[in-house]
């Protein structure tokens, strides 16, 4: 592999994880998880689920229009 598609690949793997990392905390409102009552925890799941099933769709948008 050459120099550029690692760089990419290490680039691709950097912003996939923080955009995880940001949803995540969005999901949970800015809070620790030790601080979290027992429904904001299910909200703050609820919430990771959508956005895991609105990254999913705009996966499958970028895909059709190739």
């Amino acid at each position: 592999m050459n120099l550029n598609g690692l760089f990419n690949m290490l680039a691709k793997m950097f912003i996939r994880n923080a955009v995880n990392t940001g949803i995540d905390y969005a999901a949970r409102r800015g809070k620790p998880d030790a601080e979290l009552t027992p429904e904001e925890r299910a909200q703050a799941k609820s919430a990771k689920d959508i956005a895991n099933k609105a990254q999913e769709a705009a996966k499958v948008a970028r895909r059709l229009w190739r």
